[in-house]
């Protein structure tokens, strides 16, 4: 499979996806994440130290597709477990930091956030430590993802037609509301420390 990037991940391998038109005004559609530039970014993790926060590489993706992306995802090169995680938690900007979980999983998982059972790419576990006191009492929230954030490509190809009359495009739509409030609640559970 050729390798093509994939938006909002860095070096993330994907397939050519469909992307429906979405209007960000329609609450039918998900989250559609605002532009954000890389001070901005810097600022929002919220499970971290401003040492910590200090040291956060940035994506290398010079003009992500924001309207296309439930959220930002991407690895950090020189720490391969590492991995940071930006998505709207109430319509506000949330950075998580994550580590990938050592132990692989023994059988193939399916993603947490994208529900896909048929994914292109690797899903793993992941971990983020729980912002304010509930972090530093070593309080985690884990959960399984695409190892390399590509649940806004997945979400966005086209399903099967699973019989006559299936609507495709409510599908995918589906797919993408689905997707967003996954993320919006696993960031929502590691900011509040609950």
């Amino acid at each position: 499979m050729p390798r093509r990037p994939c938006p909002g991940t860095q070096d993330a391998i994907g397939p050519a996806a469909p992307h429906p038109s979405r209007d960000p005004r329609d609450p039918r559609t998900g989250t559609t994440m605002h532009a954000l530039d890389q001070a901005r970014l810097r600022a929002l993790f919220v499970n971290v130290s401003q040492r910590e926060r200090a040291a956060i590489p940035m994506p290398g993706i010079p003009d992500p597709d924001w309207a296309n992306l439930e959220y930002l995802g991407w690895r950090d090169a020189k720490r391969p477990r590492a991995g940071y995680l930006v998505a709207e938690v109430d319509g506000e900007p949330v950075g998580i930091v994550l580590a990938q979980v050592e132990q692989p999983p023994r059988a193939r998982p399916q993603c947490a956030w994208c529900d896909d059972v048929t994914l292109p790419n690797d899903v793993v576990g992941f971990s983020a430590r729980r912002a304010g006191a509930a972090g530093k009492r070593g309080d985690s929230v884990g959960t399984l993802a695409c190892a390399r954030f590509e649940c806004s490509v997945n979400v966005r190809r086209q399903p099967t037609i699973a019989y006559v009359g299936f609507d495709v495009h409510a599908a995918v739509e589906r797919r993408i509301r689905s997707l967003a409030e996954h993320v919006e609640a696993f960031a929502r559970a590691v900011r509040d420390g609950r």
